[in-house]
């Protein structure tokens, strides 16, 4: 996919400023409230933020085409409880995420078996999976031709239960062999945020996730991103924010940050 890439200089070359050095990027938006308390305002606030942004996003020569926006908040506890039909853990004791999945129904059972085999093998207890409703009437064939099937899978600690970083650490593990052993791809999977995000614009956002439009979706803080592709091609996997930072600017030393990072993930 080909992003416009319109740009319109306003101003002229003056002292130490020179416009041959304006570079195109993502927006990004941080919402919170210094209580602490949970509440659908800053969910709203955050929509709000994002559609705000949208300047900040690519988007192809078909305006349902987007580059990718995206949300993360904390783990909507109480709507949760309410959606699904399986007993949760105390909140903070358990970890759910956003999971990409085939969808092929039999490719996304055979890739949910895999994944609940190697929770098992993390000495972790799968709890169940949730459907996320979605609608692809505002997409693009483009965007739509490639949306994966998105499920939450909720996750617990066999034994003692573990709650926080601890938890997260044994979240991690399964989303990483998940993802090398299976091919799913998890926006996030954490006990304490959760992640909503694809290759669509950001008033696309909460249309094709109408979660986010739910008035019992309660939250302290959020972060949102417009992204605006420069060294990769638009994907819903690439789409920001990713489960615990989001940028507006080129890494173009993403190679090397990786390559640091594989030496030091054993640890």
């Amino acid at each position: 996919m080909t992003a416009a890439r319109a740009h319109s200089q306003h101003r002229l070359a003056e002292g130490l400023y020179d416009p041959a050095f304006e570079h195109d990027s993502c927006g990004v938006a941080f919402v919170a409230t210094l209580t602490g308390i949970p509440s659908n305002a800053i969910v709203a606030q955050g929509l709000e933020a994002l559609r705000n942004l949208d300047h900040r996003g690519a988007v192809g020569s078909d305006p349902k085409t987007g580059d990718g926006a995206g949300m993360l908040l904390q783990i909507p506890d109480g709507f949760l409880r309410s959606e699904v039909d399986f007993d949760l853990p105390r909140h903070g004791a358990y970890a759910v995420g956003n999971a990409f999945l085939p969808t092929d129904s039999d490719l996304a059972s055979k890739a949910k078996a895999s994944i609940e085999q190697i929770a098992s093998e993390e000495n972790l207890t799968v709890v169940g999976w949730r459907r996320v409703p979605t609608s692809d009437a505002s997409l693009s064939d483009l965007t739509r031709s490639n949306m994966p099937c998105f499920e939450q899978l909720f996750v617990t600690a066999k034994g003692a239960p573990l709650m926080g970083i601890a938890l997260d650490r044994m979240a991690y593990c399964l989303r990483r062999r998940a993802q090398h052993e299976t091919g799913i791809y998890f926006a996030s999977l954490s006990c304490r945020t959760i992640v909503y995000k694809g290759m669509v614009t950001t008033a696309q956002l909460p249309q094709v996730f109408p979660d986010l439009l739910d008035k019992r979706l309660e939250s302290a803080l959020v972060v949102v991103h417009s992204r605006f592709s420069t060294n990769t091609f638009p994907a819903w996997e690439l789409a920001h924010p990713f489960r615990m930072i989001a940028h507006n600017g080129e890494i173009n030393t993403v190679m090397g940050n990786r390559n640091w990072m594989r030496a030091r993930e054993a640890l």
